[in-house]
């Protein structure tokens, strides 16, 4: 291509109108509700009721009706491919977005690591594909106790060692474990297609403790790529012989009821991958900066299939200073500083998380209002993953007050 990802995605930020066109303008909002201040009074504020724009920041929040919207949308594409949905849950982190999902039609949630497990299934999210295999014998406990939990939970293995582990754990534990072979694409992780990754599914059909349910096969370095015809083009190479080791294990006699992989950005190609079964779709819900840049499928340059639900709003706490304004949001409020986060309302702003604490933006034109110190701004996340992890709740909002506070039931829970 003749640009970078990031620089798309810079210019992007820099000039586009179409986000511009479909968001919401901040605003100062000034006074209270008499319960807010019968709140503020007790020293005790609930924040449900309280307008977005009266929230501490740097505050998460996320619109009820667009994630609604969103996860609705995707079901009823996945109806029309003839395809399942099992969203990540490292994504949003949260039971109570997880419970959404399911109830609108998901077969079960993924979760990178342990942890996340750990901490969601104690709410009610009891199907849970491990997409990551756990090697160490503390983990390999933990993971069999899991399941042990809950019949739905499927585990990632990719090594033959591992596997003969994972049994010896089942059987101490007393249970059956639902296994499925995480088959590479690239490498990140996983055994790569093939004659190798055939032996280990035979063996994992073989071993005592151990039910052999398929395959994972997840590609993510196909999910960013902008342009949707060079996404498709190399999602459906870059799966090819992963579809062939499927085939393979099905002709062998092997159970193959789960071949899992893609994401939000292939949620419309993957279908075309002989024997899928379902897809990982993570951002979807939120949608961030990255996944704009990516591009449509009848080629517009914004990737608006889904709405961008998840914004974070700070504070301006300077503005002395000519076409700059500095905020309360820094890398610690979100994260990445390449893409930029999305100024909502100022299609001629560009972010920067100038330091730890504190956030830089500055106008290439000239802005849509002048900004008071105090007043507040709202931005659209670079990336939603790590961002989420970064806090303790997020508040969902609807017309722009509190309706909700969702926790981040697996923060932090990266072992």
């Amino acid at each position: 291509m003749a640009t970078t990802p990031s620089a798309t995605r810079r210019v992007f930020l820099a000039s586009s109108t179409a986000l511009a066109a479909d968001v919401w303008v901040p605003r100062t909002v000034k006074g209270y509700t008499t319960h807010e201040v019968a709140g503020r009074l007790a020293g005790s504020l609930s924040e449900v009721g309280t307008s977005k724009w009266d929230l501490d920041t740097p505050a998460l929040c996320v619109d009820l009706d667009r994630l609604e919207a969103n996860i609705k949308t995707m079901q009823a594409a996945m109806r029309r491919f003839g395809l399942a949905t099992r969203p990540h849950a490292k994504t949003h982190r949260s039971a109570d977005i997880a419970k959404l999902q399911l109830a609108a039609g998901a077969i079960g949630v993924c979760c990178a690591k342990l942890g996340e497990a750990e901490a969601l299934m104690p709410h009610g999210i009891d199907r849970i594909c491990m997409t990551t295999a756990n090697l160490s014998p503390s983990k390999i406990r933990r993971a069999m106790q899991l399941r042990k939990r809950a019949p739905g939970f499927v585990q990632a293995v990719d090594d033959e060692r591992n596997a003969r582990d994972l049994s010896a754990a089942a059987q101490e534990a007393g249970v059956v474990a639902d296994v499925v072979v995480d088959v590479a694409v690239g490498t990140r992780s996983g055994i790569p297609a093939g004659e190798g990754a055939l032996r280990l599914a035979k063996l994992v059909d073989t071993l005592p403790g151990l039910k052999l349910r398929g395959l994972l096969s997840y590609d993510g370095g196909a999910q960013h790529i902008t342009g949707f015809a060079a996404r498709k083009e190399r999602a459906l190479a870059n799966i090819e012989a992963n579809a062939g080791t499927c085939a393979a294990m099905k002709k062998a006699g092997l159970n193959t009821e789960i071949f899992s992989g893609g994401g939000t950005g292939t949620y419309n190609i993957q279908h075309l991958v002989p024997g899928f079964t379902d897809v990982q779709v993570g951002s979807y819900v939120f949608m961030d900066m990255q996944y704009l840049a990516i591009g449509r499928e009848d080629g517009q340059p914004v990737y608006d299939d889904f709405a961008s639900s998840l914004t974070v709003v700070g504070t301006v706490l300077n503005n002395r200073f000519p076409g700059k304004l500095t905020i309360d949001a820094g890398s610690k409020a979100l994260t990445l500083n390449v893409p930029h986060a999305g100024v909502i309302g100022e299609p001629g702003a560009d972010y920067n998380a100038g330091s730890d604490e504190f956030g830089v933006i500055t106008f290439k034109s000239d802005p849509s209002r002048a900004y008071a110190m105090g007043d507040r701004v709202e931005m659209i996340v670079p990336h939603c993953d790590p961002v989420v992890n970064l806090y303790d709740v997020m508040y969902g909002i609807r017309k722009d007050r509190v309706e909700r506070v969702i926790p981040i039931t697996a923060r932090g829970k990266s072992q």
